[in-house]
């Protein structure tokens, strides 16, 4: 199963992202993008993170504890597009920039980012050879119809016998292609940070989620073992699937992934870590791997934690029901 990665990366490598949906984290501009570094300087006071279908958003709060400023790259990659037969993807998916909107504001003004966007396959950057060819680098088909319709065919078979195309033409004579790339998109701005002050960073964009038309939670065959170390999905999931079903519910699942494990990657760990997942309608069951999640409202649970390091990223499953209708 492909997700929709929702991330914000620190890595010590060549920038190979945008998934999906975040922390913020410090970047210099080298050779070949951004590459993301380590800061000893900077403390992450806090995080509220608020994720649901239709919404995401991300208020931290920063502190330089150094006596000197600190003047950097802050890089948000976004969720990665990624090619997947076994489900659809709703969102946006036709823009270039892929979610829409996408607002950063610090310290309350509004702040105006800087987009990398790379086509990467199995570690390889295409970016440039699908640019030359005039292809779009979003992968899905919707996009990629026009651009595809006016390369030759001995084009379109050394880009499929490349691996980077799934093309096909269907008895009514139309062709349908499908990029196996993934697109990565990396939002990014300079940022000063002053000797001993806070900073306050906000990001709110509308995510793009990978889903499927019915459910995998209670199918016959179902990953059992991919959904339980990937969503927590347990048998009162189950059952509470099962009920919705029994009461005439079409069930069919969403899901919306979040890297925090680079949260930890500022100096010391987050001080005060806020969570709250949405699951958009009472009619729909949500699952995710947590401790100490409460409910606070029919729809929404919460997660709170001080001194916090995340150990893993946060995977959310949200099974959503719809009512059959005659």
């Amino acid at each position: 199963m492909n997700r929709l990665a929702a991330s914000v990366a620190l890595i010590t490598a060549l920038l190979l992202a945008p998934a999906a949906s975040a922390n913020d984290t410090v970047a210099s501009m080298k050779a070949g993008g951004l590459v993301f570094e380590r800061t000893d300087g900077i403390t992450m006071l806090s995080e509220d993170l608020f994720l649901s279908a239709q919404e995401v958003r991300v208020a931290y709060r920063f502190l330089n504890h150094t006596d000197e400023g600190i003047q950097t790259i802050v890089a948000f990659p976004m969720p990665d597009i990624e090619p997947d037969w076994m489900g659809s993807v709703r969102g946006p998916i036709t823009d270039p920039m892929r979610t829409l909107p996408f607002i950063t504001r610090v310290d309350g003004y509004s702040v105006d980012t800087q987009v990398e966007q790379k086509a990467m396959l199995t570690g390889v950057d295409v970016t440039r050879r699908l640019q030359r060819l005039g292809l779009p680098l979003n992968p899905y088909w919707d996009a990629l119809a026009g651009p595809v319709a006016d390369l030759s065919e001995a084009q379109i078979a050394e880009l499929v016998a490349d691996g980077l195309l799934d093309s096909s033409i269907h008895g009514d004579g139309i062709r349908t292609s499908t990029g196996l790339w993934t697109l990565k998109t990396t939002h990014y701005w300079t940022q000063y940070f002053a000797p001993g002050e806070e900073v306050r960073i906000q990001h709110i964009y509308v995510p793009v989620t990978g889903g499927t038309t019915t459910t995998n939670v209670g199918a016959p065959g179902e990953q059992r073992s991919e959904l339980e170390a990937e969503y927590c999905v347990d048998e009162p999931v189950r059952r509470a699937v099962a009920r919705k079903q029994a009461e005439g519910f079409q069930m069919r699942d969403s899901w919306l992934d979040y890297t925090l494990v680079t949260g930890a990657n500022w100096s010391g760990p987050i001080g005060e870590f806020r969570l709250v997942v949405d699951k958009g309608s009472e009619d729909n069951v949500v699952s995710f791997c947590a401790d100490g999640v409460r409910r606070i409202s029919p729809t929404q649970f919460e997660v709170r934690h001080t001194n916090y390091t995340p150990t893993r990223d946060l995977n959310v499953l949200i099974i959503e029901g719809d009512r059959y209708t005659d």
